[in-house]
């Protein structure tokens, strides 16, 4: 089972935030103490991030971090507005989509990097009835796509919502 973090702090709204580490809005807490008062997993991993990594610890007081579960790292893009960027560089940022071979957005990860370390990260997994990865929209949708045999040009399609749960086959 994968999991999308719950919503962060207001104060990065319209920010990119990949891999900076932030916590959650009044309303993430609100839906981390939902989430871990019905959750249950035999193991829990999280990306080493803070949003996700609270979470797994109210969860589970021991849960395994993997660095490969971490969202996209958007380079020098990290803590800018998107519309700041979109003004500086129009429409190359298409290239998060159409380029996923090519594209390092603010010079960071190209789509396919990310989407080679999430299948590596899911092909590690340990073996257990029930593992549940708090992780981030990029990954998610990433993995989503490779094992739906979409081409990462898609992967906007496969992203979920903050606190949704995807269950995938392993």
């Amino acid at each position: 089972m994968l999991l999308r973090h719950p919503p962060v702090a207001k104060a990065w709204a319209g920010r990119c935030y990949g891999v900076s580490d932030m916590g959650w809005s009044r309303e993430g807490l609100a839906m981390a103490r939902s989430l871990a008062a019905t959750m249950r997993a035999d193991v829990v991993v999280h990306s080493g991030l803070r949003r996700t990594r609270r979470l797994a610890e109210m969860l589970r007081g021991a849960a395994i971090e993997d660095v490969r579960w971490r969202e996209r790292d958007f380079g020098t893009w990290e803590g800018r507005r998107w519309d700041a960027i979109w003004r500086e560089s129009g429409d190359a940022m298409d290239g998060l989509m159409t380029g996923p071979d090519s594209f390092r957005p603010g010079g960071g990860e190209t789509g396919a990097m990310l989407a080679a370390r999430v299948m590596a990260a899911w092909e590690a997994l340990p073996p257990a009835d029930t593992v549940l990865v708090i992780a981030h929209g990029g990954p998610i949708a990433s993995l989503r796509c490779l094992l739906a045999g979409a081409p990462l040009t898609e992967a906007v399609r496969f992203i979920p919502a903050c606190g949704e749960m995807v269950d995938l086959p392993r």
